[in-house]
C-alpha cells in the first residue's frame, strides 16, 4: 500500500511538472497583444513593404481594436483598406475606405482614400475566370466600371491638384472607352436582330455621353446604318458625314468589314476600335 501511495505521488508530481512546462512553452507572448502602438504599426508597415498583405491586415485590425484613437490608428485604417485591396478582399476594403472617408474627412491623405476607392472598384471589373479565358468584360455587368469612374471623377472634383490626379485621368479615359464599347456591343446585338430603333438609340447614346471615346466612329456607323433602314435618309446622311470627317477609313465607309447586303449584320464583325 505504501509502495502504491509513493507511486501515486510521483505520478501527480510528474503531471504537475508537465503541465507547468507545457504552460510555459505555449504561453509565449503574442506580439499583437503586447507590442505598443508604434511597434504594431511598424510590424504592419514592414509586412506591407514585404508584400505580406494578409499579415499586415491582421496587425492593422488588432492595432485598431487595441488603440481606437490616435494618429497611428487613423493611418492604420487607411492602410488596412490598402492591404485588403491587395488581397482582393474588395468588400472589406470598400467598407474600410468608406469608413475612413466618413470618419476623417479632413485627414491630409483623404485624397488617397478617394483614389483607393476608385482602384478597388476598378479591380472589381476583373474576375479570375475572365482574366484566365480572356473574356470581353465589356459584355458583362458594368456597374463596377461605372462606380470606379464616378469615384475617380469625385476625386478630381474635390482635389484637382492631388498627386493622384494624373493617374486618375488616365484611368478615366480607359474606363470611358470600356463603357462606350459596352454600349456599342449592345447596339451590335440589336443590329443582328434588325432592331434598328434600339440600335440607333444606343449609337446616339455613345455619341452624346462618351464624346471623347475611341468608339465614336463605330457609334456613328451604327447610327448611319440604322437610320438608313428606318428610312430616315437625312439622319443617316448626317451620321455618315460626321463619320467621314472623323474616320474616313472606317470599315463602314470602305466596306472592309461592313459589306452591304441583306443580313450581313447577323455575323459577328470586329469593332473598328479593335483595329491596331
Amino acid at each position: 500500500m505504501i509502495r502504491y501511495s509513493g507511486l501515486l505521488r510521483l505520478l501527480i508530481l510528474a503531471t504537475l511538472l508537465l503541465t507547468v512546462g507545457c504552460g510555459r512553452y505555449f504561453s509565449k507572448e503574442d506580439p499583437m497583444e503586447t507590442l505598443p502602438v508604434e511597434g504594431m504599426y511598424q510590424e504592419a508597415k514592414t509586412s506591407i513593404q514585404n508584400g505580406n498583405y494578409s499579415r499586415a491586415a491582421r496587425y492593422y485590425r488588432r492595432l485598431i481594436a487595441r488603440f481606437p484613437y490616435g494618429s497611428y490608428t487613423e493611418q492604420a485604417q487607411l492602410e488596412l483598406a490598402y492591404a485588403q485591396y491587395k488581397t482582393r478582399d474588395n468588400e472589406e476594403a470598400l467598407s474600410a475606405v468608406n469608413r475612413f472617408i466618413k470618419t476623417y474627412p479632413t485627414n491630409p491623405h483623404v485624397d488617397y482614400a478617394y483614389y483607393l476607392r476608385g482602384l478597388i472598384n476598378f479591380s472589381r471589373r476583373d474576375t479570375f475566370l475572365g482574366n484566365y479565358v480572356r473574356l470581353d468584360l465589356t459584355q458583362r455587368d458594368q456597374s463596377s466600371i461605372q462606380q470606379s469612374f464616378n469615384d475617380f471623377a469625385e476625386l478630381l472634383r474635390r482635389y484637382p491638384n492631388s498627386r493622384y490626379a494624373a493617374d486618375t485621368r488616365q484611368r478615366m479615359v480607359y474606363l470611358r472607352n470600356q463603357m462606350a464599347r459596352h454600349e456599342v456591343n449592345v447596339a451590335k446585338y440589336y443590329l443582328r436582330r434588325d432592331a434598328w430603333i434600339a440600335a440607333a438609340n444606343r449609337g446616339r447614346y455613345v455619341v452624346e455621353h462618351y464624346p471623347q471615346s475611341e468608339y465614336i466612329p463605330d457609334a456613328l456607323a451604327i447610327m448611319a446604318l440604322s437610320y438608313d433602314h428606318l428610312g430616315q435618309q437625312q439622319l443617316s446622311a448626317d451620321a455618315r458625314r460626321v463619320l467621314q470627317l472623323n474616320d474616313p477609313q472606317h470599315p463602314y465607309l470602305t466596306g472592309d468589314h461592313w459589306p452591304k447586303g441583306s443580313g450581313w449584320w447577323k455575323r459577328l464583325v470586329p469593332l473598328a476600335g479593335d483595329r491596331r
